[in-house]
Order: structure tokens, then sequence, then C-alpha cells
């Protein structure tokens, strides 16, 4: 089994939730979360049918991806003798490549992971997805979502050094049981699963010889980013029309002031409904930013460069002047009252109803009250990603961390750890601390990604690597390749593709491993 296996290709995830704005409370920065969550732990809108199949109008994956998946018994309390962390959960993963029946579905994260997938083949590796604990059906206590989320004594054991954990016993026991001892392994990960991926290489060096991170934000947290940063590039982004659009959000604003005080329609008339109107908008303005990928799809059907579209969505529709105002209490011309939610509506259709098939677009939260995401945000993953400046693309929303504490101390009901990610890795100085203490990482980000604002954007020696892509988006570089990438991506997994040649070819020298 050794020399058929020359390296474990492991990619860690989670099925991250989302965190938009929320009545009464902070903002939430937004993430991919809803698109990473498998179907069995969340609401999912686009079905996947089959191997090479689905109906995301996404980039199409060879029917050969398939998969096996396993199940783990994991420890629940990896740092603990305490009778109670004893306790066992089953930990879901998928095997290629297939010894035994072959699913015919695709495993959670394929469709981002397709770079992996192309390149396991050419480095003789056995790929592995491995689910987050308390995500997807990697549930304690029972696998109920019930019990594993009744209160914080049973959510305690959702943390990232658990998660690690997890992964590093998983790796080892795989290995074991393959009777491959020396076969080297490579984490891969995309956004959170990228800043897993980082970690795990500079706490289980001698587990993982290697990480590639992408898209990871390992520098979002509290005194180390500025807390505007992220919605600041998402205005860059729309830099051509952010005027047009953050009138619009104050004229959004107002109708719902009038319809809440007067009982007046506001912008009803659109065909959304006006409650979710705030939040509908900031998820399609940010993630339409994040997924602003050179060809189409997602886990959502998206045209290639959606922040293009929904900018020609709002030219197609363009406001006249308010040269003759009414003198109505918005200060607006009538005209330009009705006329700014429709285009409002239509560079969000570009987001949430490409294809058409959609009758409504429903709410912009899908809040699970048992959503594992929202505790480690407020727990111990407090990203800094709240501040909207004045003059933004969307209302501005000034950053108050004494406010988010706050909030998340209602949501938990314990205290937050906001620096605890800094100690227990790093953060500050990063440069000088990766230097030191880590080897083989290579960091993607894209520019147009606002999540960019706090990656590692330089490189920090011959084995710690920064690729950064001005036109690239959310781990774009990891997706399956396409006959329509351009030239930039192509040369990214080039790059990419050479640096991980070069940990192995150097591990296999190490070792005394003949290739």
């Amino acid at each position: 089994m050794e020399r058929n296996i020359a390296a474990v290709i492991l990619l860690l995830f989670s099925c991250q939730a989302a965190a938009a704005a929320r009545a009464g409370g902070v903002r939430r920065p937004p993430t991919l979360a809803r698109h990473y969550a498998s179907s069995s732990a969340h609401r999912h809108r686009h079905h996947v049918t089959a191997a090479g199949d689905a109906s995301d109008g996404g980039v199409s994956v060879p029917p050969t991806v398939q998969y096996e998946t396993r199940r783990y018994t994991q420890r629940l309390d990896h740092f603990n003798s305490l009778p109670a962390s004893y306790a066992t959960f089953q930990q879901r993963g998928a095997h290629l490549p297939v010894r035994r029946q072959r699913d015919r579905h695709r495993p959670v994260h394929q469709q981002h992971t397709g770079f992996m997938w192309e390149a396991a083949p050419r480095f003789r590796a056995m790929l592995v997805f491995v689910e987050h604990r308390y995500y997807g059906e990697s549930l304690p206590f029972g696998g109920a979502r019930e019990a594993a989320f009744r209160d914080a004594a049973t959510k305690g054991y959702l943390t990232v050094t658990q998660a690690l954990a997890d992964y590093a016993s998983f790796v080892l026991s795989l290995k074991a049981n393959l009777s491959a001892p020396a076969a080297p392994v490579l984490v891969f990960g995309v956004s959170y699963g990228g800043m897993l991926a980082a970690w795990m290489r500079l706490k289980y060096p001698h587990v993982v010889m290697g990480a590639v991170a992408s898209s990871a934000p390992i520098l979002s947290f509290y005194g180390i980013v500025d807390p505007y940063a992220f919605y600041d590039r998402i205005t860059d982004d729309f830099k051509r029309e952010q005027e047009l659009l953050r009138r619009a959000s104050e004229v959004v604003g107002r109708s719902l002031r009038c319809a809440r005080n007067k009982g007046r329609p506001g912008i009803a008339e659109t065909g959304i409904s006006v409650w979710d109107i705030p939040s509908l908008l900031d998820n399609a303005v940010a993630e339409a930013a994040m997924t602003d990928y050179p060809t189409p799809g997602f886990l959502t059907p998206l045209p290639a460069y959606p922040v293009r579209s929904m900018c020609r969505a709002i030219d197609d529709r363009q406001t006249p002047a308010a040269s003759s105002s009414s003198g109505n209490e918005y200060g607006n011309s009538s005209t330009t009252l009705l006329l700014l939610p429709q285009q409002v509506r239509d560079a969000m259709n570009v987001y949430y109803n490409h294809t058409g098939a959609a009758a409504c677009f429903g709410a912009a939260e899908d809040d699970d009250p048992y959503d594992g995401w929202n505790w480690e945000a407020c727990t111990e993953m407090m990203v800094m990603a709240y501040g909207v400046r004045d003059g933004s693309v969307l209302p501005p929303s000034p950053s108050n961390f004494t406010d988010v504490v706050d909030d998340c101390r209602k949501d938990t009901g314990l205290p937050p750890r906001p620096f605890w990610i800094e100690t227990e890795f790093g953060g500050y100085d990063i440069a000088n601390v990766l230097n030191k203490s880590a080897s083989n990482i290579l960091f993607f980000n894209g520019l147009r990604d606002p999540w960019s604002t706090g990656g590692v954007l330089k490189s920090i020696s011959d084995s710690v690597i920064a690729l950064v892509e001005p036109k690239g988006a959310h781990h774009v570089d990891l997706r399956f390749s396409s006959k329509d990438d351009p030239e930039w991506l192509k040369q990214v997994r080039v790059k990419e593709t050479r640096i991980i040649a070069r940990w192995l070819k150097q591990y296999y020298s190490d070792e005394g491993i003949a290739t």
C-alpha cells in the first residue's frame, strides 16, 4: 500500500453559516456559508442531481468525479481527561479513489475544489474530504442537531483547536490503516477552511507536510485589520456604480421607515418583501464581490463577473434627474423614488434570480437556530468585517467593537474571547512569526475578494508563499478549470502545481523515498 499512495491530499472544510445584518443587532460580516452547507445541515435551494450534473448552472464537472463516504469515530474532547471527554461522535469523510460501491452524488465543497481533483492523479494522491465537527452530519451527542446545540455546555466543544485535533487524529489513523506511515499529507482549505489549513501546518507540522490556504483571512481580527476594509474593498469593486447604489440604498431605508410608521406601501411594488430588502441588498452586493469569477456559476447560478452584470442591470434602468422636486418628505421627485428601488431589484436579480426560475427572492438571512458558525463567530472567530464608511456602496454603519462584544455575549451567554486566535496561532507581526516558525504554506488571494483585506499578501520566505491576483475573487484558484479561464488564472494554477511539486520533491529527498 505504501508504494501505491504517493501522497494524501486532505481538504479541511465546514459549513460556515451566513452572518448577514440582523434587525436590532450589529451588522455581521456576510460569508459564503449557505453555499457551503450540506443538504442535510441546511436548506439548499440548488439541488445537485448526480455526478457531473447540477442544476446550479455552474462550471461543468467531470462525470468521473466519484467518491466513497466513510465515518471515523472521533473523541469529543482531545485536551481533558474528564469522564465526559471520552465520549465519541461519528465524523464524516469522503475518500477518492473509490474501492467499493461508488456514490453518484458530489461531495460537499466539490465544485470549488476542482484543482484538487485535477491535480491528484499527477501526484498519485488519495483525495480525502473531512467534515468539521458540529457541521453537516459530524454531530456529537448522538448525531442530533438539537442535542449538539442544546446549550453552551454542549456547544462548548466546538472550537478551532478541537477541530484541528480532530484532523490530526484522523490523518494518523488513516495512514495507519493504509499501512502508509511515510506518505506525505498536504492540506487544502478555502475561506475559513483555508485558515484551518494554515493553522494545521503551524500546529501539527509532524502530521501534515504542507498547506494550501486559499482566500484565508487569518489576519481579520481585532487590532490587526481595519474593520472598514472589508466593505471598502466591496466599494472598490462597485466603484463605477457606487453613488447610484448608495442613493438607492438610502431610498430603500426611507421607504422602510415610511412603511413602518405610516403604513404606506413604500417599495412593495417592486415585488420584493419590504422588510428583507436591507439584508438582501447587503448579501447580494457582498457575495457578488466575493464570487466575481471570470466564468459562470458557483453553487449559486451566477453569470461571469456578476459585479459587472449588476452594474449593467442598473445602467439599463438609468434614473432621470430629479429636476422638479415634488416637495415630498424624501427630498426626491416621485419618479426617482419609484425608479431607484426598481434598479435595486434589477441588480439583486442578478444574484438571486439569474436564471429567472425563482418566484421570489426570500429572506437573505436563513438563520438556523442550530448554526455552529454563529457560535464560533461569537466565541473566538470574531473576524472584523463590520464597518461601512460614509460614501460606501452601502449605507454607513460605524464599527463599534464594544457593541459587537455585547451582541455576542447576548447570543451565547458567555464572554467572547476576541484575542484568543492571535494568542493561539499568531497574527501580530505575522511576517516575522511565520518566517521563524513556519514552512510550506501557500496563501492565495484575489484582490476582488473583500476577505483578501485580512489575507497574507506578501511572500514571507522561500516556502511561505503568497500568490496575489488583482483580478481574482474568493478562492477562484481552486475551482475546476474551464476552457474559458483567462490566462492569469491558468498561470496561478501552474504556479501552485509547481510549488506543491517542489515541496513533495524535498519531502521525498528528506525521507529517503525513491520517486
